[in-house]
């Protein structure tokens, strides 16, 4: 996603919104995790880490990736558990259960709904051909 928002510079955004699968005991710590790493400019290598760590994902592990990022571990903690962070997660999970998001990644590319991973050649050519129905002035 990083190399896509890179090419289409300026004219897409992108947009988290944080689904943690339920069934998987640190889902929700790990997006906490993320948010957490975002006060502190880490946001995306934590992101990937967390990704990259998704099966074996735990508290350890995530003491690690502080450690790893060099975070500041106490801010980390505590931003991780503020409230305010927590309320964006279970905010993001009601807005998916309300649009029936049910899997990662689900796209919205400018209202097209891209269920499950994509090549970037497929992204990009989603983006493309959207970006072009907008020039034309379908949206």
């Amino acid at each position: 996603m990083k190399q896509l928002v890179e090419e289409f510079k300026g004219r897409i955004h992108l947009v988290v919104k944080f689904a943690p699968y339920p069934y998987r005991d640190f889902a929700k710590a790990a997006s906490r995790a993320a948010l957490a790493a975002r006060e502190q400019g880490a946001f995306w290598p934590m992101h990937e880490k967390l990704l990259e760590n998704y099966r074996t994902l735990d508290q350890k592990k995530i003491e690690a990736l502080i450690a790893e990022l060099k975070l500041d571990r106490t801010k980390f903690l505590r931003d991780m558990e503020a409230q305010t962070t927590v309320a964006r997660v279970e905010e993001d999970l009601r807005l998916c259960e309300k649009t029936a998001i049910y899997q990662t990644p689900t796209f919205f590319i400018n209202g097209r709904t891209v269920i499950g991973e994509r090549s970037i050649e497929a992204l990009r050519a989603i983006v493309s051909d959207e970006m072009e129905l907008a020039q034309k002035g379908r949206k």
